[in-house]
């Protein structure tokens, strides 16, 4: 009964390190879910959904996602949109990642 007491405080303890440890690869991304995210490629268009997830080779699915992109200057909305939910953004065509959060938070979020 006292190894059991033992191994359940030193997983206790195991993950409240782990828990306080912010360089973690794994707790940045999960205080990035369900965050409004703003991802443009490298042909100049830009989408903005929810950060659903992100794999190993870097590559970000965004859900209720809207591409954004230039039309021509003759058109009188400089900006053409359309939803098209559920998408994948290779990470190899990515140029740019926002997230919407406080100063503060984003500050956070890029310490190692």
């Amino acid at each position: 009964m006292d190894q059991e007491a033992e191994k359940s405080s030193i997983q206790a303890e195991t993950s409240e390190v782990s828990n306080s440890d912010s360089s973690d690869p794994v707790t940045r991304v999960r205080n990035l879910l369900f965050r409004q995210m703003l991802v443009g490629i490298k042909d100049g268009r830009f989408f903005l959904g929810t950060f659903h997830c992100i794999d190993k080779q870097g590559n970000i699915i965004l859900q209720d996602a809207v591409e954004y992109r230039s039309t021509r200057r003759s058109s009188p909305s400089p900006m053409e949109q359309r939803c098209l939910g559920l998408i994948l953004i290779p990470s190899s065509c990515r140029s740019s990642c926002h997230v919407d959060c406080a100063i503060e938070e984003q500050l956070s979020l890029l310490k190692f």
